[in-house]
């Protein structure tokens, strides 16, 4: 089938069918109920909620269950076309088409909301194929079935991911290992002493925790697998998680030679370096930050709408405090920014909180991490924070 045949020939497509994506989708016909809008990803085309995938063992959820809508409902909801399973191979930004799998779609406006992949170390031994990556609900659904009858999971990083995914295991039952080369937990988000109370909650409840090392091989033996950590300590496992981090998709956009650096560049507008060629969410990036977190994405996707059928809208970006996904200590971050100047001040609150204020040589609020009862203050601490992007 010509899929030329079948779609508008001028309409805004959407690459990835993330939050971004279909964010951007639904604040447009809030915008514009009949311009046509095509939705090209190489997943299946269902809705699902990926933060759930962390918390989805606690919660008692199969894979399945975090489909909010199939690929049919919101097809119609929305009133777009959708093109599932299909990999864009190229854009051509100077005749404004795209090339895919399944044939050429020309466009009006085109959306690049190709999301991140996960990091992959490089890992020595016979055992390194079979670690495992969770970046979408088929991964996650592959990892589920390799747990299915398991004991041991190690889990490389311990960022958010890595973190949020220890904890969610734990509580199910599992023996849980993390590995990472940094001394503490979230060591990009959290000052020492919050981690360190973090990371002794969450060890109470049964998390080893290897730092300042990584892993040298792994070696399948039998049904088992053996981590060589780099201080000579081993580890037997039946399952290996990565969470070492994320990377934006940046390929499509380089072959396009479309302007990129940590991530796909554009302007405060959501504008990349080429025509009528956009870009959002965990691949974009905006003023030299990429927000892989829920909130950018929510505030991009109004200004992008607006954008994409005229109406002009600047992007800003208000302090977002970020939630840490770990019941076992809720847990609340707002960093500063990496350039600002300051210390961290440190308290316990009433009922087993911990609060800590990064707080600029004046007394200014510049961020702030909070801990059990201390995340109540997370509204009122938030007003008082600098825009992220003024």
């Amino acid at each position: 089938m010509d899929i030329n045949t079948v779609l508008p020939q001028s309409s805004i497509i959407i690459i990835g069918s993330g939050l971004a994506g279909f964010t951007t989708i639904r604040e447009l016909r809030k915008l514009d109920k009949v311009i046509p809008i095509t939705l090209v990803t190489r997943e299946p085309g269902y809705f699902y909620s990926k933060p759930m995938l962390s918390t989805a063992l606690v919660s008692k959820k199969q894979p399945e269950q975090l489909i909010s809508s199939s690929k049919e409902s919101i097809a119609t909801e929305l009133d777009i076309s959708i093109l599932p399973e299909t990999e864009v191979l190229s854009i051509d930004t100077g005749s404004q088409i795209i090339n895919t799998n399944k044939g050429a779609l020309p466009y009006l406006k085109l959306v690049m909301a190709l999301g991140s992949d996960q990091i992959r170390l490089p890992i020595q031994g016979n055992g390194a194929t079979k670690v495992l990556t969770v970046n979408d609900l088929e991964e996650y659904t592959l990892f589920r079935q390799a747990i299915l009858g398991k004991k041991r999971i190690s889990i490389l990083g311990a960022g958010l991911i890595g973190c949020e995914f220890a904890n969610d295991l734990i509580l199910a039952g599992y023996e849980v290992d993390v590995i990472d080369l940094a001394p503490q937990i979230l060591g990009r988000l959290l000052p020492k002493l919050v981690a360190q109370e973090l990371q002794t909650k969450l060890s109470e409840v049964g998390i080893r925790w290897h730092f300042g090392t990584t892993v040298q091989s792994i070696v399948k033996n039998g049904k088992n697998l053996q981590i060589a950590l780099e201080n000579n300590h081993l580890i037997n496992t039946d399952v290996i998680l990565s969470a070492i981090g994320l990377r934006p998709r940046l390929d499509l956009a380089k072959h396009a030679g479309i302007e990129t650096g940590l991530g796909i560049k554009v302007n405060r507008e959501l504008e990349t370096s080429s025509n009528n060629v956009y870009s959002i969410g965990d691949c974009a990036e905006v003023d030299g930050l990429v927000l892989p977190y829920v909130m950018p994405i929510m505030q991009a996707a109004r200004v992008l709408a607006s954008n994409l059928i005229g109406q002009h809208a600047s992007l800003t970006y208000p302090a977002m405090p970020v939630m840490v996904k770990t019941p076992s200590l809720s847990t609340v971050v707002s960093p500063p920014a990496k350039d600002a100047k300051g210390e961290w001040k440190t308290k316990t609150i009433d009922g087993g909180g911990l609060e800590a204020r990064f707080e600029s040589p004046n007394g200014q609020l510049l961020g702030f991490a909070l801990l059990g009862s201390a995340t109540t203050q997370r509204g009122a601490l938030s007003k008082k924070l600098p825009a992220i992007l003024p």
